[in-house]
């Protein structure tokens, strides 16, 4: 058995001290008649003769967060979900045996309390505890600091401890809670109809990515947590749910980085008789007001980039982004081995099976992304690298397909959904081939879904948006998992 700290060791004798006193650790039934916020609210600009006269008991509840003896009087500091008040406990007011209960109580341990308000000399706005009731005994000591590298990755661990005792990080999840909401009205308001499709999937589409294989005892089947809701989401469309938006978590068989986390939330939407075209206007309007709800502005912060959200936003094509902005000659966007040949010499790394698209990709990821710190549509991408995307008009070899960059990361993607089946099917055949060739993120061959496709899907648009590298955006996160509650992390064994 691990050996317990002196601190913890001195808790648990307090604990074992209070119970021969009478005193249950971990009651039940005690009801506050307020929060600390509406105490603040009413009574922060009141002054010390207008308390007095107030002659109002009241009683709240939380977590002491500090403690400062002096003698037969204290203060503390105690914290409940919506802020922080200081306490004044005072032996002549509470009554000795009470007094002493008190004096076993620590930091960390949650309490109720009731009394009046008044005004310290110093003016602080403190309850004077009439009575005081444990409610909860901590057994561990809060953390003190929290700074270093060691100490964040405590915090993606420990998260509730975070919480606890770094206000601006429950402040970042107030925030996501609100964007979240906000998004769903905007939805909602333009007629969309938010709907729930299957986690677990007999085959994983929608993406391309690496999945999560599981095994289901009863059906005797493998299904795959999903990477994407798209191929269900369209199949509503078949059955004439022609605007449909989803909030919800996919899952990728991916690395953890800055910007990826293997869980992570995503919203899809689709829309029927709507262009990719018609998806970009409509993105735009989505965060302007977005902005303008949250802040009241359309500028915002990002890691020390000012990035200006007021609409329109640049639009360019994938190649014109790889010429005008990496510097890439227009011939190497036409010769696959020259395409490989310089993705090679930049220390890009380049498969055997990868394709001119896919090369190009990888190019652009390197040399072109980072610098898309103000919100950009890239557009036109090659169609082996859209397998669910429809053929340009102008050039079948490109689709009528975009991607969404803010602060240098991919933030939306989106386009003109392929509704031809016979098309569909030839594209993955493709993805196919390329599974067979060893890319384990390659698509499957969804029969089911090309048969919904051949009872007809119509003219369509849709998009899914990054929820969490949204959130980091506006709360100036500069890692993914600052903006999930419980990030995944490497094992400490």
């Amino acid at each position: 058995m691990k050996k317990r700290s002196p601190v913890i060791e001195d808790r648990i004798k307090k604990a074992k001290k209070l119970q021969e006193m009478g005193v249950k650790l971990y009651p039940a039934g005690f009801r506050p008649n307020t929060c600390i916020s509406r105490l603040r609210e009413r009574y922060d600009d009141m002054d010390a003769e207008a308390l007095e006269k107030e002659e109002k008991t009241h009683s709240i509840a939380g977590r002491i967060m500090a403690i400062r003896n002096f003698g037969k009087a204290s203060f503390i500091n105690i914290k409940d979900g919506t802020g922080k008040i200081q306490a004044y406990i005072k032996k002549d007011k509470l009554g000795t045996e009470k007094f002493e209960i008190f004096r076993l109580m620590d930091i960390g341990d949650f309490i109720g309390i009731k009394g009046p308000l008044f005004r310290t000399r110093t003016g602080e706005l403190t309850i004077m505890a009439e009575d005081i009731v444990l409610l909860c005994k901590s057994l561990r000591p809060l953390p003190e600091k929290w700074h270093g590298l060691t100490d964040v990755e405590a915090r993606y661990r420990q998260r509730y401890l975070d919480l606890i005792v770094n206000d601006p990080v429950k402040e970042v999840f107030v925030l996501r809670s609100k964007i979240i909401h906000f998004i769903r009205q905007f939805f909602v308001k333009k007629g969309f109809l938010e709907v729930e499709t299957p986690m677990m999937q007999p085959i994983p589409g929608g993406a391309t990515a690496r999945p999560f294989k599981t095994y289901h005892n009863a059906l005797g089947m493998e299904l795959y947590l999903r990477i994407a809701p798209e191929l269900y989401l369209k199949r509503l469309v078949v059955g004439g749910m022609e605007k449909v938006f989803e909030i919800n978590r996919n899952f990728r068989n991916e690395g953890v980085s800055t910007q990826h986390n293997p869980e992570f939330t995503m919203l899809e939407f689709y829309m029927a008789y709507a262009t990719y075209k018609t998806l970009m206007e409509l993105t735009e309007e989505l965060f302007a007001k977005l902005l303008n709800n949250i802040s009241g502005k359309t500028v915002l912060e990002y890691q020390g980039n000012r990035i200006d959200f007021t609409p329109p936003w640049k639009r360019i094509s994938l190649f014109n982004a790889l010429k005008d902005i990496g510097g890439i000659d227009e011939e190497v966007l036409k010769n696959e081995a020259l395409a490989k040949d310089l993705a090679e010499k930049r220390g890009i790394n380049i498969l055997a099976r990868d394709t001119h698209g896919k090369i190009l990709t990888k190019i652009f990821d390197h040399l072109v992304q980072p610098h898309l710190v103000n919100p950009t549509f890239i557009m036109e991408y090659p169609i082996d690298v859209s397998p669910l995307s429809r053929r340009n008009d102008e050039n079948p070899e490109l689709t009528d397909r975009f991607e969404l960059f803010i602060g240098g990361m991919e933030v939306a993607n989106g386009f003109t959904e392929l509704n031809d089946p016979v098309d569909q099917r030839k594209r993955f055949e493709m993805q196919v081939a390329l599974r067979e060739a060893g890319d384990e993120e390659a698509q499957f061959m969804d029969e089911d879904f090309i048969t919904a496709l051949e009872y007809g899907l119509p003219p369509t648009a849709g998009e899914g948006i990054g929820i969490d590298r949204l959130v980091m955006l506006l709360t100036d996160s500069p890692s993914i998992r600052d903006v999930i509650l419980f990030p995944h992390m490497r094992s400490r064994q």
